[in-house]
């Protein structure tokens, strides 16, 4: 996400992400800090896990050094759509800001570009929305696909600890205490 500004479009997305059974957001930021609604996320923010990072080019390349495909989403620079795109590797979508949509810097650094077909007269989603279609569409494609992308036991583990420390009044004082006790 490139600087996301609206709280309620944070939560969305976070929302989104969590209900496709993806488990993590990287909120790239500059003018404006990615705080979604707790409202608005229904619990989805403590499965999901949102990495904070400057919104840099560098950061884009940390991601990539991860083995990751850096894909923006937005209809420029002869974008893929949607519908016909193959997921055959791991892969970063990256959107734009809900005003700006995706820079010309981002654009220039992607692997690829995707866009989403538009049947209207309105040029574009609501970034939250955008996020949504892409990850449930991508996410069909993933489980027709022979791609291992399940989580390992021990990163199924480190989510249900995850899930427990943010679900429970205290839990980081908690598991503190317990691998004090158990090490």
């Amino acid at each position: 996400m490139e600087d996301i500004y609206q709280f309620r479009n944070a939560a969305a997305i976070v929302r989104s992400v969590e209900a496709c059974g993806f488990h993590k957001v990287v909120a790239m930021e500059k003018e404006n800090f990615f705080e979604p609604n707790l409202k608005v996320t229904k619990g989805a923010d403590t499965w999901v896990e949102v990495e904070k990072m400057p919104r840099k080019i560098e950061s884009l390349q940390n991601i990539k050094n991860r083995g990751y495909k850096i894909v923006a989403v937005s209809a420029e620079n002869n974008a893929k759509m949607l519908p016909d795109y193959n997921v055959d590797e791991p892969l970063a979508l990256v959107f734009g800001t809900e005003w700006e949509g995706t820079t010309d810097e981002l654009l220039d650094f992607a692997d690829e570009t995707l866009a989403i077909p538009m049947f209207g007269f309105t040029r574009s989603f609501n970034v939250s929305v955008a996020a949504a279609i892409c990850m449930y569409e991508l996410k069909q494609k993933l489980l027709k696909s022979n791609i291992e992308y399940k989580l390992s036991e021990e990163k199924l583990l480190q989510l249900k600890i995850r899930w427990a420390k943010n679900s429970i009044p205290s839990g980081d004082m908690i598991l503190e205490k317990y691998l004090r006790e158990n090490s």
